[in-house]
């Protein structure tokens, strides 16, 4: 299997994709939205029919607010999240909103989120992240525990955790250039983004692991003699087709999204498209070629 032969190769390109992520972090860092700098939060109702999402945000763009956040919320309000504002610009604010039916828009609620707030989202984003991937690794290391030769139970978690930083570090990285050349922004739902990655990953990742299981099985009950990098290679052409299928099932639908959606998860769909692509990407051409890795540096 040429994914196996060549891996060093797909090792390479993995490793420029987040050494070039990693680059991007630390030199340009994060451009993060109110979310996590903090700033005002005001909630408007309409009363009627109600105006576009676009039409809102071509308004408040109007005011040079910096960075905004406009979100939809039950059926007749919106959500506009900006830097913190002054009793001046927020009724500038409200002045300037587009009304419905010649009646201007109610404030329902208008509050500020200072940053304290948004250093805690900061850390509980964090902390999500790590919890959800310690308990994949968990959850690899049990489901694969009567898997220990020729390789270890636990070298499948540990496989599985490279790919998962794959997988979170290079969509941060895109995301990180994308919010330092054209202003996109880190917000929950990037976060959101980043769980979902992680979720779709693990799941294409042990589609070919527990093929390489059932393999190493058989071989035991037929008593075929199989090179370990035979059986591991011959797991990822049988569930190549799955893996492609379904990972290009999700794309056409994220792109559909991306185009014909919301600009509300105009961004989120971006970033669920750039983690299906790497998401795809590790599972076939980096877990389970380290699979072959671990194995023979055991036998040295």
């Amino acid at each position: 299997m040429p994914v196996v032969k060549y891996r060093k190769w797909f090792f390479a390109l993995s490793l420029i994709l987040v050494g070039l992520s990693i680059y991007g972090i630390f030199t340009y860092k994060f451009n993060f939205s109110v979310d996590f700098k903090g700033g005002s939060i005001t909630e408007v109702r309409y009363e009627g029919e109600l105006p576009t999402q676009t039409s809102i945000e071509e308004a408040v763009h109007k005011l040079s607010l910096g960075g905004i956040s406009v979100r939809p919320s039950e059926s007749d309000r919106y959500i506009i999240r900006t830097r913190e504002l002054t009793p001046e610009e927020s009724n500038t604010l409200l002045s300037s909103l587009p009304q419905a039916g010649g009646v201007a828009p109610t404030v329902e609620r208008s509050n500020t989120v200072g940053p304290i707030a948004g250093a805690e989202l900061k850390s509980k984003a964090v902390k999500a992240v790590a919890v959800v991937v310690i308990m994949i690794v968990l959850y690899i290391t049990f489901a694969f525990r009567k898997v220990s030769d020729p390789v270890s139970s636990w070298k499948y978690g540990l496989a599985t955790v490279i790919a998962l930083v794959h997988d979170v570090i290079v969509p941060t990285g895109i995301f990180v250039f994308l919010g330092h050349f054209y202003g996109f922004e880190i917000d929950l739902l990037f976060v959101s983004g980043l769980l979902a990655i992680l979720g779709y990953s693990v799941h294409d990742t042990i589609v070919v692991f527990d093929r390489v299981r059932e393999n190493l099985k058989v071989n035991r009950i037929r008593h075929t003699v199989e090179n370990f990098e035979e059986t591991v290679g011959k797991s990822i052409t049988q569930t190549l087709g799955r893996s492609i299928n379904t990972s290009l099932t999700i794309f056409i639908t994220l792109i559909f999204l991306y185009f014909l959606g919301s600009s509300a998860t105009h961004d989120f769909a971006l970033l669920l498209i750039i983690g299906v692509i790497a998401g795809t990407y590790s599972s076939i051409f980096l877990a389970s070629p380290l699979l072959v890795t671990f194995y023979k540096l055991q036998k040295k």
